[in-house]
């Protein structure tokens, strides 16, 4: 054991006792500021209070040399995600990697590297033409609003970046350096933007922590104008419409009309509505919102999705035609029938059911596409699918609002041979002749089609089984279709002859009855002409 002179030892136990000494006081003190400030809170008014915070923050902030700059989520009443914070997290995101000490991760666009970004409550610095500044991200806590539709989608926090920055540089700061963050962030975030596919929320759970207006997943879909199949001529018609009204911004605001531009995708089911959709999507690079109108409860809530929609952005409502009695004309009888069935339900249940019908009227879809809130945000086309597009009220789809009406129709020749090279890589085949004069005379959709020309098996004659498969199925569609046709005209012919026959009864019936009255007539006419002789000859 080391030896220590005493009078080391005593030196050293004082200056222990002086340092605990100074704690002490130190503490003592601490304690004796915190009591008086709670007393001079509870005991002085109010408006003092206020008038002495005031002025003293007036001269920390002569003394204090830095300025600080906040960036709110949700500025002020606007329903958006403020776009000025989008754009610094960006450029945070980007610059934040080697100085945050806490960061949170997530998957880049490609789904194969983690991109890190700054995590809550975390602070990070940055330097621009040599001078230093230091980016924090807060939160703050704000009272319910009375009104949930107009706040953001937290009810309890509100997320906000402060930047600090000696006084000094104000000028450099405001000038130039929050341009080259916003410019820089915006780049950032285009070159890492991750494409999403949306889809809303029931109302019920917009409010909330961190509660969103719409879900999201990464937008992976596939297909491609490539791939899609359908008649080239019309699929480049497409193409060139959908390029144009991307590249036209400025266009839009000379003729003075909302960015934007509705397309009408009908025919029967299985002719790839869907799939053109996503080939919209992967050609413009836009994230995809999918509406499901039977979860919003009324016209309100319809904008309130509108709103939380971004830029560069898809607007789907698929079979338009079964989401919604869209027609503006319900029947009484139908309207007196669901009354009765509901009157008949319990109280409660009746409320529930009355709750969760739908009130979305035409008016209010028609102010959704193509009314003045439409106009917010910019660079959108907004889709309508649809089985029956004669079910559809003429106001929902003219020209205007669904500016492209697109039709998708059975299997062409042109479509198929893109099928199958897509399917089985083929340009041509001894078999194709035989497939396209079938498919001239036989009504089959590309889903059934791609079906047929999907290998069920692995081997050295596949593409030919499948393309023999194909022939079958084309040669079994026609008898098919071949029969129904004639017990269309059978039934037809029985209706016409039952029809016929109906007539000749009633034309029968009719004789018979004028015979009866004519007969009738002359009988009542002879009783007359007996009843006058028998007066005269009692006269």
């Amino acid at each position: 054991m080391e030896h220590i002179p005493a009078p080391a030892a005593h030196q050293r136990q004082g200056r222990m006792m002086v340092s605990g000494d100074m704690w002490a006081q130190l503490g003592s003190g601490i304690a004796g500021i915190m009591f008086m400030y709670a007393m001079f809170q509870q005991y002085f008014p109010r408006q003092l209070t206020g008038f002495i915070g005031f002025y003293t923050n007036k001269l920390v902030a002569f003394v204090y040399p830095y300025l600080t700059i906040s960036f709110d989520e949700y500025s002020g009443d606007r329903f958006k995600r403020n776009d000025v914070y989008s754009a610094i997290e960006s450029y945070l995101t980007f610059n934040s990697t080697m100085s945050a000490k806490r960061l949170k991760a997530d998957i880049d666009k490609n789904s194969k590297n983690f991109v890190l970004s700054m995590d809550d409550n975390e602070e990070v610095t940055d330097e621009f033409n040599g001078v230093k500044l230091w980016w924090s991200s807060n939160n703050r806590s704000t009272p319910t609003q009375s009104f949930p539709f107009y706040y953001a989608p937290s009810a309890s926090e509100r997320r906000f970046y402060k930047l600090t920055f000696h006084r000094r540089h104000r000028d450099l700061i405001t000038r130039s350096y929050l341009n080259h963050v916003l410019d820089h962030g915006k780049a950032v975030r285009l070159q890492n933007r991750q494409r999403k596919l949306f889809t809303n929320n029931p109302s019920s759970n917009w409010y909330g922590y961190k509660s969103t207006v719409w879900n999201h997943v990464v937008f992976e879909h596939p297909a491609t104008f490539d791939t899609l199949a359908m008649d080239p001529v019309k699929k480049q018609d497409i193409i060139d419409d959908l390029l144009t009204f991307s590249k036209g911004k400025d266009y839009y605001k000379k003729i003075g009309k909302a960015w934007k531009r509705g397309y009408l995708l009908y025919g029967p089911p299985g002719t790839g509505k869907s799939t053109m959709i996503a080939a919209m999507a992967n050609l413009l690079d836009y994230d995809v919102y999918d509406v499901e109108l039977t979860a919003v409860k009324n016209n309100t809530e319809l904008r309130k999705l509108l709103i939380e929609t971004s830029s560069k952005s898809i607007i789907v409502i698929e079979d338009i035609d079964c989401s919604l009695d869209l027609t503006g004309q319900r029947k009484k009888k139908k309207e007196e029938g669901d009354d009765d069935e509901k009157d008949r339900l319990p109280k409660p249940l009746k409320e529930e059911a009355r709750e969760k019908d739908s009130k979305v009227t035409l008016s209010g879809l028609l102010n959704f596409i193509d009314g003045l809130w439409s106009a917010c945000g910019g660079e959108r086309l907004i889709v309508f699918t649809t089985n029956h597009v004669e079910k559809l009220d003429p106001a929902l789809i003219r020209k205007g609002r669904m500016d492209k009406h697109i039709q998708l129709s059975y299997c062409s020749y042109e479509a198929f041979k893109i099928l199958a090279k897509n399917y089985l890589n083929l340009d041509s085949h001894r078999l194709f002749g035989t497939i396209g004069r079938l498919l001239e005379e036989t009504n089959m959709t590309p889903a059934d089609v791609a079906e047929c020309l999907m290998p069920k098996t692995i081997g050295v004659d596949a593409d030919t089984t499948c393309l023999e498969n194909l022939i079958n199925a084309l040669e079994t569609a026609k008898e098919e279709a071949r029969l129904k046709a004639e017990e269309e005209e059978e039934e037809a012919k029985k209706k016409d002859e039952a029809s016929a026959k109906e007539k000749d009864e009633a034309s029968a019936k009719e004789k018979e009855e004028s015979s009866i009255k004519e007969e009738n007539g002359i009988v009542v006419q002879e009783k007359e002409k007996e009843k006058e002789t028998n007066e005269k000859k009692q006269d």
